[in-house]
């Protein structure tokens, strides 16, 4: 029978760290103002009536009230045309009060989000999904960044946790967090592998890593037992059961007995987007915010 300790994780309470970067956006927005300046601006355009897309727009819209940045959400229906959607855009895109655009996704699948997303001028594309604010984070000299990927690492630094040197896993390739994560990473000096449905033998690349990132939204994927002990763990993927409770891609107690750091789903990365793109919006407007 084992006899070793089981390690009991510390929190990465994306909560507290939010807060703690939503205030910061609010000093900066009231110090700019208080010299004459005005307050940033975000535009939230809103296609169709997907539930969680609502739930998300209003926590957005929260958040900019607590930070001080004026908020405007343009809801369209669910039939909206290409030609109307884009014509908003460049409304947005022309107007100086405006200074983030954000396009709530998924869209209906008439709409091609690729195409939306390139339509957003890069210096206000506060969701960090423009090609060439990708490509920036990708030739090290970022715009804009992904708020998903951003808010993580913010969230580490917050802990006082440097990456440089440890070997990290990226489970997950999407653009919207897989991928700009590992770019992130790449900028932090980690030493990076990112696995995907085409990864073979999962459990050996989850049992070197030193730092492990889950960004599925398939709760089960990753065994814990599989988690090196003493590793930090951060699970992006967020899932709703059907008893209605968020979870996230991995069990939180079995992981929170093995590894040294984990978040909490939900409490953990979720805030950290959020207060990640007000922080975006603040410096599209120029305002410089203080790190967490």
């Amino acid at each position: 029978m084992s006899t070793h300790m089981k390690t009991h994780a510390r929190i990465l309470d994306g909560r507290a760290v939010a807060d703690r970067l939503i205030s910061n956006v609010a000093d900066a927005v009231a110090t700019h103002v208080d010299r004459g300046g005005r307050a940033p601006g975000l535009a939230v355009v809103l296609v169709g009536d997907d539930a969680a897309s609502e739930v998300y727009v209003n926590h957005k819209i929260r958040a900019c009230q607590r930070a001080g940045l004026v908020s405007a959400t343009h809801r369209l229906s669910h039939g909206t045309g290409r030609g109307e959607l884009l014509a908003l855009i460049d409304a947005l895109n022309e107007d100086d009060s405006v200074d983030g655009i954000l396009v709530q996704l998924p869209l209906p699948a008439h709409l091609d989000e690729r195409e939306v997303t390139r339509r957003i001028l890069p210096e206000k594309d506060v969701d960090g999904f423009h090609p060439v604010n990708m490509g920036r984070l990708a030739v090290r000299d970022p715009g804009l960044r992904p708020c998903t990927p951003r808010g993580v690492m913010t969230l580490l630094a917050a802990h006082a946790i440097d990456t440089k040197g440890m070997d990290a896993l990226v489970i997950g390739a999407s653009n919207i967090v897989g991928r700009p994560l590992a770019l992130e990473l790449l900028l932090a000096g980690a030493t990076v592998n990112i696995a995907h449905r085409f990864t073979r033998n999962l459990e050996k690349h989850v049992r070197n890593a030193e730092v492990l990132f889950v960004a599925v939204g398939k709760p089960g994927l990753v065994d814990p037992d599989w988690i090196a002990e003493g590793s930090i763990v951060v699970d992006i993927g967020i899932t709703r059961g059907e008893d209605g409770k968020l979870r996230g891609d991995l069990d939180f107690d079995p992981v929170a007995a093995r590894a040294g750091w984990v978040t909490p789903v939900p409490g953990g990365v979720g805030p950290m987007t959020v207060a990640t793109l007000l922080q975006n919006t603040a410096e599209a407007a120029g305002l410089v915010v203080r790190a967490p």
